[in-house]
């Protein structure tokens, strides 16, 4: 039991929530490494969301309202965090929701799916016979999607993400929202929109922002995407980065080193 009063209370949470899907069996053991990597670049952009992402989050936000046919892509460590959050923002888009696993196994698509539905999602894509499309020049089990669902899309979100799909998936001409607490990460600098923030955080903000702008013209939200520029929000948070160490360093020993 974390009591709510450690200073490390939301981060042991979360670490908790990844853990128990990996005992629950939905999350790989490689999942646990990824949450420690994300933990690390959550303490350098000083644990909360930053202009910077909330800018690419209004974005995304325009993106997911404009698109055709726009999917969620879930995997075990959105699951474990955030189900709730996913299924609220495929309703308030509204937008598929699809399981895409890089360590692939039907026990664990359909455990998530089963989580999916537990809050309520009422279809959940790529699982078993449905992930049947390929996702061209991409070679690990996430090549495989649902031919109704990412293979379709136009707009993808791909929390917590590998950059080999991120690359693929914008070779074939769609639009990739990231979230990635890593600016520097290949995801990062190969999608169209990338949130720079913790997922449990980011989501949220997402969900309000759909709701927020639905009443928006067409006309509007096109030109928050043209306004957008994704390498200026990723400068953005490593120039964020870079003066919060160095305020850390000068409060540690000030002056020269």
């Amino acid at each position: 039991m974390i009591p709510p009063t450690h200073p490390r209370y939301r981060s042991l949470l979360e670490r908790e929530k990844v853990v128990e899907g990996f005992r629950d069996g939905y999350v790989a053991v490689q999942g646990l490494i990824a949450q420690g990597r994300g933990e690390c670049f959550d303490y350098l952009i000083g644990e909360e969301t930053q202009p910077f992402a909330l800018e690419a989050i209004r974005a995304a936000a325009a993106a997911l309202l404009l698109a055709r046919h726009p999917v969620l892509s879930v995997n075990g460590n959105v699951a474990a965090l955030t189900p709730g959050t996913v299924v609220e923002l495929a309703e308030a888009v509204p937008a598929l929701i699809e399981v895409n696993l890089f360590y692939r196994t039907r026990e664990r698509e359909e455990k998530i799916a089963e989580v999916l539905r537990r809050h309520g999602a009422r279809r959940v894509l790529g699982v078993g016979d449905d992930a049947s499309c390929t996702i061209p020049e991409l070679f690990s089990e996430r090549r495989r999607v649902s031919c109704e669902g990412i293979y379709k899309a136009d707009v993808v979100l791909v929390p917590l993400e590998d950059g080999d799909r991120t690359e693929a998936l914008r070779r074939m001409g769609k639009t990739v929202i990231a979230v990635d607490l890593n600016p520097m990460s290949r995801t990062a600098r190969s999608a169209s929109i990338t949130i720079v923030d913790n997922v449990t955080r980011a989501m949220p903000r997402l969900v309000e922002a759909v709701r927020s702008m639905k009443g928006l013209e067409r006309r509007e939200l096109e030109e928050v995407l043209r306004n957008y520029n994704n390498d200026k929000v990723l400068a953005s948070a490593l120039r964020h980065i870079l003066r919060r160490l160095e305020e850390l360093a000068d409060g540690l020993y000030p002056g020269d080193a």
